[in-house]
């Protein structure tokens, strides 16, 4: 439940950065359809083929991307977090989701049905530019996910997610397990261990059960693939240099807190 306080903060002063980028009379035309949800780790958002109902502008929390193999895998393809939107492309184009959406950590979002989303695009052309070229930036980060999974070593990726998550959740303390980091990542969990060993040698990151603590970022920019920089130079020259870039400290990313 939220207070007409937090409703009111919620509309005035947006915590997501894609709605903070807006113009004053483009965000005056979503505002009062916006309201506050809460994301609960594991909660599915959209099915991959599913009718688009309700688009999502994150506060707080992460929400992964996901494609589903045969074999029962899933494969992370973009992350979704304070600086960007679910479901805007679709809905825009009235079309059905083309990935499946699950909660990676709690956090609260701003939704809006996709058709107050549509009515407020037609009369703005800076939201629905912008939307869309949030929907270009995703899809270079899908593309860059695919050529480094299958060029990067473990180490390199893991150096690349670490500073990813770090962006989207304002903040060096990461409440994730090296389960979730493995099927993030897409290898296995003991390589991911070895990996975060070296990390924590060399003195980039602090891990103990369940949290990681950044304390090099620049470090794991030296040791991770180029594919970070190559997504963060799209997200800028897309969404323009107020594009989030790293910054903590907000709150803690909070992990697998409850499933439906």
């Amino acid at each position: 439940m939220f207070s007409s306080s937090v409703r009111t903060q919620a509309h005035s002063l947006p915590q997501n950065l894609l709605l903070a980028s807006l113009p004053a009379d483009a965000f005056a035309r979503i505002a009062p359809h916006l309201t506050p949800v809460d994301l609960h780790a594991g909660d599915v958002l959209a099915e991959a083929g599913g009718a688009v109902k309700h688009v999502y502008f994150p506060q707080s929390g992460v929400i992964s991307l996901v494609v589903e193999m045969a074999a029962g895998q899933n494969v992370e393809t973009a992350m979704i977090g304070r600086d960007g939107v679910l479901n805007a492309g679709a809905a825009l184009d009235g079309k059905v989701s083309l990935s499946r959406a699950v909660v990676r950590f709690s956090g609260v979002a701003m939704a809006i049905a996709s058709d107050k989303l549509i009515e407020a695009a037609a009369g703005s052309d800076d939201l629905r530019s912008l939307l869309l070229r949030h929907e270009q930036v995703l899809l270079a980060e899908a593309q860059q996910a695919a050529a480094c999974n299958a060029s990067h070593r473990t180490g390199p990726r893991l150096c690349k997610w670490l500073l990813r998550m770090r962006d989207i959740a304002g903040n060096d303390n990461l409440m994730v397990t090296q389960d979730d980091l493995a099927e993030m990542i897409g290898v296995t969990r003991p390589s991911v261990t070895i990996a975060a060993n070296e990390l924590q040698k060399a003195g980039c990151i602090g891990y103990r059960r369940g949290v990681v603590q950044i304390f090099d970022a620049a470090g794991l920019k030296a040791r991770g693939c180029e594919c970070y920089g190559i997504v963060q130079g799209h997200r800028t020259a897309m969404l323009g240099p107020h594009a989030p870039v790293a910054g903590p400290p907000a709150v803690a990313v909070s992990g697998r807190s409850r499933r439906h």
